[in-house]
C-alpha cells in the first residue's frame, strides 16, 4: 500500500524496515522529528540523550 509521508517520517520508516531497534538523539536538533516518528514503532526503542 502506498502512503504519503513527510521526509522525517520516511527516514523513520526506513529505519524500521532496515531492522533498526534503537534510536537516540539530542532534543532540539533537526533529528528530533525522526526520533519522534521512530518512537511510533514498538520494535524501535527510542530515548533522548542528556547533556
Amino acid at each position: 500500500m502506498k502512503q504519503l509521508m513527510l521526509g522525517n517520517e520516511a527516514v523513520a520508516r526506513g529505519l524500521y524496515e532496515a531492522g533498526c531497534t534503537f534510536v537516540s538523539s539530542y532534543p532540539g536538533t533537526p533529528s528530533t522529528e525522526i526520533t519522534e516518528a521512530a518512537a511510533k514503532y514498538p520494535e524501535i526503542y527510542t530515548e533522548w540523550a542528556p547533556n
